[in-house]
């Protein structure tokens, strides 16, 4: 995908990022990890700050990077804001590829016809899958579903792994606190934890995944990150199946607050096995809604 298609539709998700998140005038906005968050290249990243600057909500200081110059609530919403529809199509096609009705590779003349739409409203739609990692772009006008998790057994067995390695990495001695991340970790669950009731499946998803990480960048080993980011990728659609169940949520978020408090607290062996059955007893719970 080139880059220069993909910097306008990035600046728009950073734009939703900060109102997601209800971020505030002053606020960090690190390219590398809204790079790691959307799943592309640090350029296009880079390249939608300058533009946000430009426009004047971003500003840019030497060797400390981008920060917020307004709150993200003043910002206004685009005219052309995609829409519910375009939301609900995104979540229609991720229910029909989980469900077997859409094959691996399929063409684009093939999916407007599917679900009846204009080519450029589907591929805004497209787009956004790419980034979040769970399709491919081929040559010409054809697309390819990366693989992703469709069973109970899979999906249990990807928590066992999920469980066992997060833990480990708490306790490597090269694990090192981030106190920027680790603060802005604490806002966005906070803010989980309020609106947990009406936010979107993606952004929910979003959220917790990003804590996750956000760990694992901390533990400084790249295997630990690398495996923890394909899992949360492959795994993304049966969690955005079963999100429509919300009752954990909230345990969910202050159970991410405490590990925080527990790392913090330098207690790294009651963060890791808090860390360990957490992630076990989501595992169990969310199982159990796979029909």
């Amino acid at each position: 995908m080139a880059r220069g298609s993909l910097a306008p539709q990035i600046v728009a998700r950073i734009l939703d990022h900060a109102r997601a998140h209800d971020l505030k005038s002053g606020q960090h906005l690190p390219a590398q990890a809204l790079a790691d968050a959307f799943r592309v290249s640090r350029a296009p990243v880079v390249a939608a700050l300058k533009t946000l600057t430009d426009q004047g909500l971003v500003r840019s200081e030497p060797n400390r990077g981008h920060f917020l110059v307004v709150d993200a609530s003043t910002i206004p919403l685009p005219e052309e804001e995609p829409a519910v529809g375009e939301d609900a199509l995104y979540f229609q096609i991720a229910e029909d590829r989980l469900a077997g009705r859409l094959p691996d590779r399929l063409s684009e003349n093939e999916l407007m016809r599917t679900y009846g739409l204009p080519r450029s409203q589907l591929l805004r739609v497209l787009h956004r899958i790419a980034e979040e990692g769970w399709i491919d772009r081929l040559p010409g006008n054809g697309w390819h579903f990366r693989e992703t998790l469709t069973s109970r057994k899979a999906y249990n067995e990807a928590y066992q792994f999920r469980a066992a390695i997060e833990m480990q990495a708490l306790l490597l001695p090269s694990f090192r606190i981030d106190p920027d991340a680790f603060a802005q970790a604490r806002q966005h669950q906070m803010s989980l934890l309020e609106h947990y009731e009406h936010e979107n499946r993606s952004v929910i998803f979003s959220t917790n995944i990003e804590f996750h990480e956000m760990l694992m960048q901390c533990a400084n080993n790249a295997f630990f990150l690398d495996a923890v980011r394909r899992i949360n990728r492959i795994r993304r659609l049966l969690e955005y199946h079963i999100t429509h169940n919300r009752t954990r949520l909230p345990q969910q978020s202050r159970e991410h607050l405490q590990i925080l408090d527990l790392i913090e607290a330098q207690d790294m062996q009651a963060a890791a096995t808090l860390l360990y059955s957490h992630i076990r007893e989501a595992g169990h719970q969310k199982v159990e809604l796979i029909d």
